[in-house]
């Protein structure tokens, strides 16, 4: 199979995941997407600074992040097309829409250039999206180099779950396979592979017993 087959394959299955669910999603996830406010209170964007997100979903994080940093300049990336929808009437319905800028593309593999008239960004972050994306290291690979010099990669995702009771991490990945969901066992192991390999540094945490992780990579000046 193409990358193109590939992109379009996945675009089609989350089009098709959110084509009904988006219009609750924000409703519905804040009561589990732990972690989403503490990551974007840590983007400490500087000045005037850039911003990407990759998987913006419906924009919820974005427009948060646009409140937190009102000097920045966003950008946002997602592979469907119905969530773009929801986004950009979000955004729109903020008064934000000078301020924030939306693509589709596919995190694993995207040109930064065509897509934002702009090659790298002060910041770029991941919420809940990498244990939805097949190729997922791709889109961590993709996110460094889209980093300017200094520039850092924040990520928020499910965690392993290895300090809560064996039941409940059972019956959460049963529930989240629903939905094409999948923790990723290895981050941590991928992320510091990613660290060396960019001379970048790495700051791991696990959260809420392992319920989720929040990492930052930050790139040499």
């Amino acid at each position: 199979m193409s990358a193109v087959e590939r992109h379009s394959g996945h675009a089609a299955l989350m089009d098709g995941v959110y084509r009904r669910q988006r219009h609750i999603y924000d409703l519905t996830r804040k009561y589990y997407l732990l972690g989403r406010d503490r990551m974007i209170d840590g983007l400490d964007v500087p000045p005037n600074g850039t911003v990407l997100e990759l998987g913006c979903g419906t924009g919820r994080n974005i427009i948060l992040a646009t409140r937190r940093y009102p000097e920045a300049r966003f950008f946002g990336l997602d592979i469907s097309s119905e969530m773009l929808e929801t986004a950009s009437a979000a955004i729109t319905g903020e008064d934000l829409q000078h301020k924030v800028r939306l693509a589709q593309g596919d995190a694993t593999a995207f040109d930064a250039g065509k897509l934002f008239a702009r090659e790298n960004f002060d910041r770029v972050f991941i919420s809940y999206s990498l244990s939805m994306i097949p190729g997922w290291e791709k889109a961590v690979a993709a996110s460094l180099a889209a980093l300017k010099p200094g520039g850092s990669l924040h990520i928020v995702d499910f965690g392993g779950q290895e300090r809560l009771p064996r039941w409940f991490r059972s019956v959460l990945r049963a529930w989240l396979a629903k939905f094409h969901v999948s923790p990723r066992d290895s981050m941590r192991e991928v992320l510091e592979s990613e660290s060396e390999r960019t001379g970048s540094t790495l700051r791991f945490e696990t959260l809420y017993r392992g319920y989720a992780v929040l990492a930052v990579l930050r790139k040499p000046n």
